[in-house]
This record gives C-alpha cells, structure tokens and sequence, in this order.
C-alpha cells in the first residue's frame, strides 16, 4: 500500500461520525469493522492499540468541527437550546460532512437543510431560520471577497444605462423576526469567565422568549463589513429593493423606477434626498462595485 492510499484510508476511517457515546466508530461506512482498519494502517504502541490510536484522531477531528460550527451559530444554539443544538449540529455534519479545506464553509449548506428538516429547530422554527441565515451571512461579510470599491466620479457623472454591483460579501435579508437584535444581545452576554454561567444561559433565554413572542414583522437588513469588522443595517423596504436590483444588474435608472414603482408611500418630492443619503452611505460602506457579468467563462464589465 502506497503513501497515497495511506493517507485516503486514514482521512476516511478518521472521519467516519463517532458513536452516540462519542467514541470512534466500530465500523467503518463501508461496513468494515473499524479495529481492522486500523491495524492495516496504523501501527499499535506499547501503550496504545492501532484502534485507540486511531481514535485520538478521530476525536479530535470530530469534536474541532462541533466546537467550530458552535462558534459560528451561537445565536442559532440559543434560540433551540444547547442541548438540542448538539444533536442538530451532529446529525447536520453526518449528512453534509466538511468538502472544504477550511471549517469556515462547515455551515454552507445548514439553510437548505433546515428547510428540509424543520423538527431539529424546535419552538422557535421561524425565529431559528432567521437566525441561521443571519449568522452564516455575518460569516460571508467577515471573510468574503471583495471586489474593487466604486470610484466616487462613477456617481457624481453617471451615463445613460450604467449598472453598479453590490461587493459579494454584503448580504441582503429580509427578516420576520429582529433576529440583528437578538444576536446582539446573546453575544453581550458572553463576556468570557461568564459566558458559561447560570446568569448568562438565563438572560440569553430571556432575550429568545422575548423575541420569540413578538409578532412577526417584514424587516430588511444588510449584513456587511467595515475594516474588518461585520455589521447590521437595516433597510428602508424600496432600499432594500433597489439593493436587490443592482445586485441583478439592472441599471441604476430602470432599479430606481422599480423600487419606487409600487406599494411605497414615498412622495416624488422626497426621492432625491433619499436616493442621495443611501448612495452616500452605500459608498462610505464600500458596498459599491462596477457590476460584472460573467460570459462564456470570463467577466465582461
């Protein structure tokens, strides 16, 4: 057996999920009995089995990706509780396991299946999606890419049928509960030596009953980055709109007609201070980028 083969047979018995115990697997995916495979790739010592060696790797790979994707959704652990969070998050990381060389994609694919398993999210259903696509949009606005930020003269002389794109790590929500709040709260509660306290679990408790007593209500937020730290902006409803269409690429012109065209309440007096104090901000924020398509394999401008 080559080097190559070595390291594939070992990364797959290592990452096999561990029991319900949280020891290693006694049989691999295949159905292979896990001692077995451990003798034919591992050595055993004069204190440790090739198995109990096998399982120190095993372990800690499994209980690293938990405390990662603890880390990433404390919001979404408050709201079901610990308990249930835990077993959510195990079977969640059975039935998508990591294909990524990095723990900060692990949550990449947690919407869809919460949408397709709504029994994981207890009480709160509503209130825990909302708070799972907060916190993955806080993890793409803290590391996403960055396109390069929009020349101010692009706005102060703007031509006929000219688009402008949204920076890929500004993330567009519209919200039924004020779940930017709530995050906001738990996380104040986690000061370090007393994040772990019977205070803290009751305040955080508090803040999710509160909230998830609430009635439900259309909000709009932008989840974002500024010098390396993530914020939340809530949004006008036609800001939140015309966002959406230059995020499409649609031109400027044509998305300013679009978001002001139906339900809004806006007079026409008031559109140009409004249109000038959002593209102000817009542009402080860097959310602004010449928009690209892609065509054929490479970007056009």
């Amino acid at each position: 057996m080559n080097l190559l083969e070595t390291q594939r047979r070992m990364a797959a018995a290592m990452m096999v999920p561990l029991s319900a115990e949280g020891r290693i697997a006694p049989r691999t995916l295949e159905g292979k009995s896990m001692a077995a495979e451990a003798a034919g790739i591992i050595k055993p010592n004069d204190r440790l089995t090739a198995l109990e060696r096998l399982e120190i790797y095993s372990r800690s790979y499994w209980f690293r990706l938990l405390d990662s994707f603890t880390e990433d959704f404390p919001g979404l652990e408050a709201v079901i509780g610990r308990d249930n969070f835990a077993r959510m998050a195990k079977q969640y990381l059975r039935e998508c396991p990591s294909r990524s060389f990095t723990l900060r994609d692990l949550g990449a694919h947690l919407i869809d299946w919460l949408t397709d398993n709504p029994a994981c999210l207890g009480e709160h259903k509503e209130l825990a999606l909302d708070m799972a696509r907060l916190e993955w949009a806080h993890i793409v606005a803290f590391d996403g890419p960055q396109n390069a930020v929009l020349d101010p003269e692009h706005l102060l002389e703007p031509v006929p049928g000219m688009r402008i794109g949204l920076q890929p790590h500004v993330t567009l929500l519209e919200l039924q509960y004020p779940v930017d709040e709530l995050r906001v709260a738990i996380r104040a509660t986690e000061d370090g030596r007393n994040s772990a306290s019977n205070v803290a679990g009751r305040r955080k408790a508090h803040a999710v009953r509160k909230i998830g007593r609430s009635r439900k209500q259309q909000l709009f937020v932008a989840v974002h980055r500024v010098d390396s730290s993530v914020y939340y902006r809530r949004l006008e409803p036609e800001e939140f709109q015309l966002l959406g269409f230059l995020r499409s690429g649609r031109p400027v012109a044509a998305g300013i007609r679009e978001a002001f065209k139906s339900g809004t309440k806006r007079v026409p007096a008031e559109l140009p201070r409004l249109l000038e104090g959002w593209f102000g901000a817009w542009a402080q924020f860097g959310w602004l980028t010449v928009y690209q398509k892609k065509t054929k394999g490479r970007e056009s401008k």
